[in-house]
């Protein structure tokens, strides 16, 4: 089975309109390959050319770039760009001057990478950072099932808890002893898998450095390395403190969320979803889930996304502008929210323009002139 990823693909339309290169970015298994491939079919541009790097007969061809993509018009796509940065140079000549040629590039790209491409295409080159599967592309009632499996769409689409459960197990060990090596980052795979697993227990709060290094019996510095390393490969997300003119006591350090909950999931051995019911970690885990298909649904990137708190105890799980406005959501797992001291602190302080709540619910009810509970289900309508 297929998904088609309706709201990318008309990114990418629109992208192709602005510039020559469009690079789809994220983590591996996450569907950049199916994603291209969907886009070719629809395209106008003809004829098309793939290239993946993973592949030796086509790498073979890239030992000598220049000759051979001179000569190539259509659309060019190059999957696992990461493994050949040195081509970012090239396609800019190849960009300048061949004007009837496109490119997609593919990559599971680190931040270095990231910037290393915005150097060499400058002005020709526009991203879009795929996660996993989210609600806007799945129908309805999907929430749950995502919720539990993540949106990796090989985890989603397996045929039973227990077999995605295994897939996700099989991912963290291929990430750990393949993927993070052919990166070129030299951490043992059983130290980042320590790290990993101690990172999942702090999913939703305020990372320490100093904690978890004492713990894992490294430095902060090392620990902050290895954190870099999962926010770069797009698997762990940072949320930066909001700041602004205030008397008030700021938390300035980031909170840290996994971006696919499935993955978590796995990390705290909660297999299925009688599993998570029971787990400590089931609040946070609906928090960062919530959080995360709230960023898809808005296409926010990561420096647009951010949390409030102070060290009274007021805290909103996620602040973003647009418009602007300021404008928040907060996730509760629990059949009815209420309005709190913490929502009405963020909306006074913060003039938020609306804050929305986000819930496991089907009923769509206000709190205030400017609160709204809302179902995960029916975020894609609720959030313009």
């Amino acid at each position: 089975m297929e998904i088609e990823r309706t709201k990318e693909l008309q990114f990418l339309a629109r992208r192709f309109r602005e510039a020559p290169v469009v690079a789809i970015v994220g983590p591996r298994q996450c569907g950049k390959t199916t994603l291209a491939r969907q886009w070719a079919r629809k395209s106008r541009f003809r004829p098309i050319h793939r290239f993946d790097l993973e592949n030796p007969r086509d790498l073979a061809q890239f030992e000598n770039p220049l000759l051979a993509l001179e000569s190539l018009k259509g659309l060019i796509v190059i999957d696992e760009i990461q493994r050949r940065p040195e081509l970012f140079p090239i396609l800019r000549v190849l960009v300048d001057k061949n004007r009837e040629a496109k490119y997609l590039i593919l990559g599971s790209a680190s931040g270095s990478l990231l910037a290393q491409s915005s150097e060499s295409l400058a002005g020709r080159i526009a991203y879009l950072e795929l996660g996993g599967l989210s609600l806007d592309s799945l129908p309805k009632p999907s929430d749950q099932k995502l919720w539990i499996r993540g949106g990796f769409p090989r985890s989603f689409l397996s045929k039973n808890d227990q077999a995605s459960f295994a897939w996700r197990q099989d991912f963290i060990t291929t990430f750990l002893e393949r993927d993070v090596p052919a990166l070129g980052i030299r951490v043992p795979a059983g130290t980042l898998r320590r790290f990993w697993i101690m990172l999942a227990h702090y999913h939703g709060q305020i990372f320490n450095a100093s904690e978890i290094a004492r713990s894992l019996g490294a430095s902060e510095t090392a620990a902050r390395h290895y954190l870099d390393i999962l926010c770069g490969t797009f698997l762990i997300r940072q949320l930066q403190p909001w700041f602004y003119n205030t008397k008030k006591r700021l938390l300035r350090r980031p909170k840290i969320y996994f971006r696919d909950s499935g993955l978590f999931h796995a990390l705290i051995s909660a297999q299925n979803r009688a599993d998570l019911l029971v787990h400590p970690k089931l609040g946070a885990s609906w928090e960062g889930f919530s959080i995360e298909q709230a960023i898809q649904h808005l296409s926010l990137r990561q420096e647009e996304v951010f949390y409030w708190g102070v060290h009274t105890g007021g805290e909103l799980d996620l602040v973003f502008q647009r418009n602007g406005k300021l404008w928040g959501v907060e996730a509760k797992y629990g059949d009815a929210p209420t309005l709190t001291q913490s929502m009405k602190a963020a909306i006074d302080e913060l003039e938020l323009a609306h804050l929305w709540v986000v819930y496991p619910g089907e009923t769509e009810y206000a709190l205030d002139k400017r609160v709204s509970v809302v179902p995960l289900n029916r975020i894609g309508s609720a959030i313009p």
